[in-house]
Parts: structure tokens; C-alpha cells; sequence
């Protein structure tokens, strides 16, 4: 029993923990839209500013939304698993899973922010059935060598004017500003879903070919994921300390160096490539903490977020569209990345206060109910941790 709950534990620890890297990551989009992020010369900066821009590049974006994909492949089997348990039909239950998530994504996307990412998840969901029942080795093979396809894709040279012209990039990112800074909720949603993003000038078989390429540089962190809990990962963290400590440090290292020099050499594929494997050194470090500090007040907190990871995941999305976006206090663009980095850290903390309280009286958030119900088609109750009314 308890290293039943170690695992969930750190499961829960490390997601909520991807939730905070998520969310300094999305404070570039937040402030400076999806297309104006990597556009950051087209704002006014200050010399922090830059640094935390640098920093942001470097050691977040990229590297936490990898592990919370790692996370949704893991779970998935933990899923399976318990559905086996129960005689349930298991694939029905993930394909009602996934329904859910593509209607979320499809809402979330829609009527409140751009860099929606449930969409996604819902499809690749129904993708990685096929590889429910299938052996640790099969996976491990489709992960490695989908990954080494990802790494390949990013090293052929584009040249930027066969994809998109910098004009018509600057044009929108401009216009984007003006809106989102300025506009009426119906106007930024109007823009949001109907303007004219740059992709929408692509050749139909160039956006086609990014199309499809999508899937398969995502594909192999839910894959790792999979994997890492089909072997049982994290189910031993004291036996398995020094195997976090050793992949950890390499992960780290590695993935930390390519994502400096690509980075600092502007070199999209080593720092696109490197991202993942940062995730990976993260996820290991974390593992590591629990092997000897599960009781930690902070490790704690991280799993608190992380048990209501769809309802943070939103909330983040609602409290930074306010903060920035013209309906609210329009400070789209205006704040800067060092400031950016304190509001995240600010939210985040609230989010931690929120969830502790939350979990104090409730097992599962108002999404994740959302989200079960649909998914089991009941209101199912724990046999040891029962809901308390809030008083």
C-alpha cells in the first residue's frame, strides 16, 4: 500500500510541478502572443527583461509541457491498468476520455485563449490506444525511434522565406497588440479565431506537412511515458535513487547545454531537441527529491496543484487573459518578461493555496469530476478517501 501511494505521490508531485514550468513558459504568449514571443525584438525590453527572456527560453519553454506529456502517457497506463482490474471496458473509457479533452480544448481554444493544448491531448489520446496492449519493448522502440525522426526533421534547413515572410509575422504580431491590449472580448475572439494568422498564407501542402509532422514530434514523450510506467518507473523511488540521480544529471546536463548553444547561436533544431531531454532531467531530479523527501512541505504543494491539474490548467488561463487582454486590465505587452516572472510566481503561489485547501476537503477538483464522469459515466467514490462537505 504505500508504495502505492509513493508513486501516486510523485506522479502528482511532478505534474504539479510541470504545471508551474507551464505557466512561465505561457507568460510569453500571455503578454506577447503566440507569434510575438519569438518576435521579442518587436517590444520594448529592458536589460533584466532580456535576461529573464533568456532564461525562460532556455531552462522553461520546451522543457515542462514535454514532462506533463510524459505524465499523460504514464497515466494512461496506470489507467489501463486499474480498468483491467475492474473487468471494465478499457477502451471505451479512454475514447470517452479523449471525446472530453477535445471538447474542452475545443471550448478553451475558442472563447478564451489561443495556446490551448487539451486539443491536442484529446487527439494523440486516441492515437495511443493502439498502443494500450502493447509489450514495454514494442513502445520503447516506437518512442526512440520516433524521437531520433523528431531530432532528423529539425536539422534540414528551411530557409524563412520558404515557410513564412518576416513582414507578414511583424504585420500580425503588430495587429495582435493592438487588439489584445485594447480590444472588447469580442474582438480579441474575433481575431483569436478569424484573423489572419500567418499560417493561413501557406501553401496548402507545406501546412499539410506541418500538419502531419505534429504528431510525431509529440508523439514520443507521451510514448516515454508509457514506457516509464509499463516498467513500473517511480514505483520503487528509494530502490531507484541512484538510477534518478545518474539519469538526472545527464538529462540535465545534456539537454540544458544543447538548449544554451541553440539558443545562444540561434540554432532552432539543437535547442528544439534539447528541450525534451531537459524534461527528462527534470522529471529524474524530482524523482530523486521523493526518494529521501516525500514528507517535504514543498514537494506537498507541488502535489496539490498537480491532483486539480485541468482545473489549475484552466484557471491559469482565465486569471492571465484578465491581467492582459483589453477586457481585463490590458497590460498586453506592457509589463515586460522580469515582471512577467514575478506575476507567475505570484499566481503560482496563489494556485498552491488554492489547491491545499481545496484538496482539504475535496479528493478531486470541479473539472477533474467533469472529467470522471464522463469518462466512467458515474460519480464514483473512494473506498478511503471520501469527500467532506465544505463547511
Amino acid at each position: 500500500m504505500n508504495r502505492n501511494l509513493n508513486r501516486i505521490n510523485a506522479i502528482d508531485g511532478i505534474r504539479g510541478f510541470s504545471l508551474f514550468g507551464i505557466l512561465l513558459a505561457n507568460l510569453l504568449i500571455f503578454q506577447y502572443g503566440l507569434w510575438g514571443k519569438d518576435e521579442i525584438h518587436l517590444f520594448q525590453l529592458s536589460t533584466i527583461d532580456h535576461w529573464f527572456y533568456a532564461f525562460t527560453k532556455i531552462a522553461v519553454e520546451g522543457s515542462f509541457m514535454p514532462i506533463f506529456t510524459f505524465l499523460f502517457g504514464y497515466s494512461m497506463i496506470l489507467m489501463r491498468n486499474s480498468l483491467e482490474q475492474k473487468n471494465a471496458k478499457i477502451k471505451w473509457h479512454f475514447f470517452r476520455r479523449s471525446l472530453l479533452l477535445i471538447t474542452f480544448g475545443l471550448l478553451h481554444g475558442t472563447f478564451l485563449w489561443d495556446g490551448d493544448i487539451l486539443l491536442l491531448y484529446g487527439i494523440m489520446g486516441l492515437f495511443l490506444l493502439f498502443f494500450l496492449n502493447r509489450k514495454a519493448k514494442t513502445i520503447l522502440i516506437w518512442a526512440v525511434s520516433l524521437f531520433v525522426i523528431f531530432g532528423v526533421l529539425h536539422f534540414i534547413p528551411l530557409e524563412d522565406d520558404d515557410i513564412i515572410e518576416r513582414a507578414q509575422i511583424k504585420t500580425y504580431v503588430e495587429r495582435t497588440t493592438d487588439i489584445y491590449s485594447s480590444g472588447t472580448y469580442s474582438e480579441i475572439k474575433e481575431h483569436r479565431n478569424n484573423g489572419e494568422d500567418p499560417f493561413d498564407k501557406l501553401e496548402e501542402s507545406k501546412l499539410a506537412f506541418i500538419l502531419l509532422l505534429s504528431p510525431i514530434v509529440i508523439a514520443p514523450m507521451f510514448l516515454f511515458g508509457m514506457y516509464a510506467a509499463k516498467r513500473e518507473l517511480f514505483f520503487h523511488p528509494k530502490r531507484e535513487k541512484k538510477l534518478y540521480l545518474i539519469l538526472g544529471m545527464v538529462c540535465g546536463v545534456l539537454g540544458l547545454s544543447m538548449k544554451i548553444y541553440g539558443f545562444t547561436f540561434h540554432h532552432e533544431g539543437i535547442e528544439l531537441t534539447g528541450g525534451p531531454i531537459l524534461s527528462f532531467g527534470y522529471i529524474f531530479m524530482l524523482a530523486m527529491m521523493y526518494s529521501s523527501l516525500a514528507k517535504s512541505r514543498l514537494l506537498r504543494a507541488f502535489e496539490n496543484v498537480g491532483k486539480l491539474s485541468l482545473t489549475n490548467y484552466i484557471l491559469q488561463s482565465v486569471i492571465c487573459t484578465t491581467i492582459f487582454y483589453g477586457y481585463g486590465y490590458g497590460l498586453f505587452g506592457k509589463i515586460g518578461v522580469f515582471l512577467g516572472t514575478v506575476l507567475g510566481i505570484v499566481i503560482f503561489c496563489i494556485q498552491i493555496t488554492f489547491s491545499s485547501l481545496y484538496t482539504e476537503r475535496f479528493r478531486y477538483g470541479p473539472l477533474e469530476k467533469v472529467m470522471r464522469f464522463g469518462t466512467y459515466l458515474s460519480f464514483r467514490k473512494a473506498s478511503n478517501h471520501d469527500e467532506r462537505k465544505v463547511a
